[in-house]
């Protein structure tokens, strides 16, 4: 028997979205030749969580878990602990071992500050007091997920010389894009950054760029760039990499596996 790795896609209503999570998972191949790498989705997709855990699992000893997934919430601490647990059930012969999810740590912080670099230099480096950066979640009913975007913010601002690093959300929650950028200009800045913070494109992504071609026509004396999702940043492989490697012979707990809350908690997470 083998072991084997399985990436765990968000999944998206756009086809381009879980096509790009499956050349994700071709490009990892080429780095690891010797690995079986396999791919599921949490939603939206053909292969979802328990069918992949499934597919994983046959001819495996081990099944290593990989969410490709930036904030802990409802699919992190909820979802993927209840399917694992029931693959367990289905397969007792079979180890599942599941790393961290990528997370909003110190790596994901270098491939902002990369990526905003490079949006001001598209700007010709303009004057960082006049230039606001905004991060853009697809925001959720999780305080703690919001949270880790507010903390890449604040240390965005600790590293540059920028008067205003805010954040802004797709969704869910408060505040939204317009109203951010609506809030940049009264105080005087004639350039914005806007970087998204998703991995892979989908419906929201599409959803910004609608956004931002119609803030650009509200505000036409105000430079607006706007980057690009970033899941095929070495990177995001470099972080993957680590997980496996790390946990691989260690182990890995899932995000509140055995958690008496998570086990006595109802599941209500939806998406709208």
């Amino acid at each position: 028997m083998s072991e084997t790795v399985l990436l765990i896609g968000h999944g998206s209503r756009k086809t381009a979205g879980n096509e790009e999570i499956l050349r994700f998972a071709d490009n990892w191949r080429t780095h690891h030749p010797g690995w079986r790498i396999e791919v599921c989705f949490i939603e939206h997709a053909d292969v979802l969580l328990g069918a992949g855990l499934d597919n994983a699992a046959s001819n495996s000893r081990r099944v290593i878990m990989v969410p490709l997934i930036l904030n802990a919430a409802g699919h992190v601490k909820m979802d993927i602990p209840e399917a694992v647990d029931a693959a367990r059930a289905r397969h007792p012969g079979v180890e599942f071992v599941c790393v961290p999810h990528l997370g909003m740590g110190r790596e994901i912080h270098g491939i902002l500050r990369q990526r905003i670099d490079q949006l001001l230099r598209d700007l010709a480096v303009p004057d960082p007091r006049t230039t606001g950066i905004i991060l853009l979640g697809r925001g959720s009913s999780d305080a703690g997920a919001n949270g880790e975007i507010a903390r890449m913010a604040r240390w965005l601002f600790e590293d540059m010389q920028h008067d205003l690093v805010d954040i802004a959300f797709t969704g869910i929650t408060l505040p939204r894009l317009e109203t951010v950028v609506q809030r940049h200009v009264k105080l005087g800045m004639t350039q914005i950054v806007i970087q998204p913070i998703y991995l892979f494109t989908g419906v929201l992504i599409e959803r910004i760029q609608q956004q931002v071609t119609r803030l650009r026509q509200c505000y036409p004396h105000i430079a607006v760039a706007l980057g690009e999702h970033f899941g095929f940043d070495e990177g995001i492989y470099a972080i993957a990499d680590a997980r496996v490697r790390e946990y691989a012979t260690t182990g890995g707990m899932l995000e509140c596996d055995g958690c008496k809350y998570r086990l006595a908690a109802a599941h209500d997470h939806h998406h709208h």
